[in-house]
């Protein structure tokens, strides 16, 4: 691999870093106390900035729109964007919306790439992914109760999600439901497309995750879809393809998540050494003079440059291989950097003591919503059977 950036990917990222610093992370404090509904028109000024910087997009196809840069560095942008919540959001390269984009490139018809791949570029409207389910483990997505039955042109679909990020104030869901019960396992799911004004359509609530609703963009719903009626048109890819369709979108899709991580990495990491060096505990003594606390940030930085590598190697083996060559890759890196992440956050939280479970700085949050990394796109111990499996197959 080589590590070498060119001189357009170095100004880009130079860009990106002072608008990260200079413009999004003092908005921070309002994010913290403020409905994100109410944040939205400043958030769109800075939106608008970031359009006419040329940096619209980044990962999204070029014909509609976008910057169309490949997974290393876009990876590299995830993580100067991941420093704060607001980054990726700014700059329309956001989860879900990013997933869905994907898909639709790769499957949606002439008329669904009209109607809704070419706004969700242009960040005209939002979408959501509508996949895990109350009653169902995640560890095992072929366990799903949600049904879309055929009547004559339509799909009418029945079941209850939940963690369906972003879904308040969405124009669409990509919901995934059974089609054939009959088929094998892996083949009995389809995507489809839901608008979320479509009668049945129920946005119960948003949840309430360690004590926080949110809205808007910055939530995750529970929905209800009761005798939901949408044309067959609005599938997805062929019939029976929604798991297959989900690993093609989950791959790349972990190269964004971890490089955010990354990012998030860095900025508790400097706020922990901040911390420490100006922090007096003694006369002529600082917390930096503690071993434990030198410590703690010599493994952070060994931690973080080693998850770090691992992420963009694993970036850079998909853009030349594809994500099939690189499944171990994708496992290693998700439960390896979401651990790195959650040390780096605890320590950086220790060091500040009372004021880290304060929203006086992003730690808490952080601390708060971040800890589902080590659950959401498969929990860390589903990973790492996967991988052991395939390792131990090699000596078999």
């Amino acid at each position: 691999m080589d590590f070498s950036l060119s001189e357009k990917t170095q100004t880009m990222l130079a860009m990106i870093d002072e608008l990260v610093t200079e413009e999004l992370v003092p908005m921070e404090e309002a994010f913290l106390r403020k409905p994100f509904r109410e944040l939205l028109p400043e958030i769109e000024k800075k939106r608008e900035k970031v359009r006419q910087m040329g940096l619209w997009a980044p990962g999204h196809p070029e014909d509609y729109g976008g910057m169309g840069l490949g997974l290393v560095d876009l990876g590299l942008i995830s993580e100067v964007l991941g420093r704060t919540p607001l980054g990726h959001f700014v700059f329309n390269c956001h989860a879900p919306d990013a997933g869905n984009i994907e898909i639709l490139h790769l499957y949606g018809t002439d008329e669904q790439k009209e109607r809704w791949l070419g706004p969700l570029v242009e960040g005209k409207i939002r979408s959501c992914f509508s996949m895990t389910e109350v009653e169902m483990p995640g560890s095992n997505p072929v366990m799903m109760e949600t049904t879309a039955v055929k009547d004559g042109d339509d799909y009418v679909i029945n079941g209850q999600k939940w963690y369906t990020t972003s879904a308040d104030g969405a124009a669409f869901a990509v919901v995934m439901a059974i089609t054939d019960p009959e088929a094998p396992a892996h083949h009995r799911a389809s995507m489809i497309i839901v608008p979320t004004d479509t009668p049945g359509f129920d946005l119960v609530r948003n949840i309430n995750v360690m004590g926080h609703a949110g809205d808007d963009w910055a939530s995750h719903a529970e929905i209800l879809y009761h005798s939901c009626r949408v044309p067959q048109s609005n599938l997805l890819g062929p019939e029976g393809h929604g798991f297959v369709i989900a690993q093609e979108r989950l791959g790349p899709g972990r190269i964004h998540h971890c490089m955010r991580w990354i990012g998030i990495c860095n900025r508790a990491f400097d706020l922990m050494c901040s911390r420490a060096a100006s922090r007096t505990i003694a006369p002529d003594r600082t917390l930096a003079d503690k071993d434990v606390i030198q410590t703690w940030i010599a493994e952070c930085a060994a931690d973080i440059h080693a998850a770090r590598l691992m992420v963009l190697n694993t970036a850079w083996k998909i853009e030349k291989l594809g994500w099939k060559e690189a499944r171990e890759d994708i496992s290693m890196i998700k439960f390896v950097t979401a651990n790195t992440m959650q040390k780096v956050i605890d320590h950086a939280l220790q060091v500040h003591g009372g004021l880290g479970m304060t929203d006086d700085t992003m730690l808490a949050f952080f601390y708060r919503h971040e800890r589902a990394a080590r659950i959401y796109d498969g929990a860390d111990e589903v990973h790492k059977l996967s991988l052991a499996r395939r390792i131990l197959r090699q000596y078999r």
